[in-house]
């Protein structure tokens, strides 16, 4: 449990020092493609059926939310937000998921700690991003990059609750392969459409740009998504869902104690109430089963 808190907590750091030299799409499109391409060699070597044309397109939309929109916005927000305040942002992802369960036809009316966690979530998200000039108590947060990320949590929201239904290999691994796989090509597209091959410039990549790169590969991708496969089939559920309110504050202590990012009054207040909130979603039936649904497609 220690390793996927740290681990998972530790990506948005490594994400802000790999794309210091290298662009973010471009970043993120080849660390799935490597993750994701030796991840399927593996899971088809050990005998995993050929996926269907399918199987593909699900894992292809799923990857499309989760990866491209979900990943792709922190990767694209961390140029401008503080990866402590991006963990908090994307931290938001269980409200949304549980909003739009109410919301649809046939999803389950939330019972109230559900309501007690959106309405304060929430909140905690305007006193994050709130006029510091008001309050006095914190750093201008960069409003596009704050709106980028809120997108991609509900992006990510998106892409989990699809999976519930999509058609997918037996193999939860391969699946997930497939997955960033499709991923790892929508970001590459995207970096392609938005120029980044024309800013990329390998003499100049740096060592600690490089290092977190084969951070996020080897320890986000891979031994994270590993410890907590293991921890789903061996640990209570709601043990495991922890990771949902402690990935943002081990993000944040370790932005202010590694890279200098403030830590202000604004940003404890706000951590306080969307971890809260978080948590309050989580000890409700309808959000265990939520935040289950979203474990299961988390690796980032």
């Amino acid at each position: 449990m220690i390793s996927v808190y740290i681990i998972w907590g530790s990506t948005y750091l490594a994400i802000r020092f790999a794309i210091e030299t290298i662009p973010p799409f471009l970043m993120a499109g080849v660390r799935f493609l490597i993750a994701g391409g030796i991840l399927f060699g593996i899971r088809r070597c050990c005998g995993d059926a050929a996926p269907s044309y399918s199987e593909w397109r699900s894992a292809a939309i799923i990857g499309i939310f989760l990866l491209v929109g979900g990943n792709g916005g922190v990767v694209w927000a961390e140029q401008k937000v503080a990866s402590g305040i991006a963990a908090l942002l994307v931290g938001t992802a269980p409200l949304w998921m549980v909003l739009m369960d109410e919301l649809h036809p046939a999803g389950r009316k939330p019972n109230r700690w559900a309501v007690f966690g959106l309405i304060f979530g929430f909140i905690g998200i305007i006193v994050l991003i709130g006029p510091p000039q008001i309050s006095g108590l914190g750093v201008k947060v960069d409003l596009l990059g704050a709106l980028v990320l809120i997108l991609a949590s509900l992006s990510w929201a998106i892409g989990s609750l699809y999976s519930r239904q999509a058609l997918l290999p037996i193999s939860p691994t391969l699946g997930t392969a497939m997955e960033m796989l499709t991923g790892g090509v929508g970001l590459l597209l995207l970096g392609i459409l938005t120029g980044e091959f024309r800013q990329l410039n390998l003499p100049t990549l740096s060592g600690r740009s490089l290092i977190a790169f084969a951070y996020l590969i080897v320890f986000g991708s891979w031994i994270g998504f590993t410890a907590y496969t293991w921890l789903l089939r061996a640990a209570p559920t709601p043990l495991v869902s922890t990771y949902a309110y402690v990935n943002p504050v081990v993000a944040i202590l370790l932005g202010h104690l590694l890279a200098s990012e403030p830590l202000t009054p604004s940003t404890i207040i706000a951590a306080v109430i969307v971890v809260g909130s978080v948590a309050s979603i989580t000890v409700s039936p309808q959000g265990s089963r939520t935040i289950k649904t979203q474990m299961i497609k988390k690796e980032e």
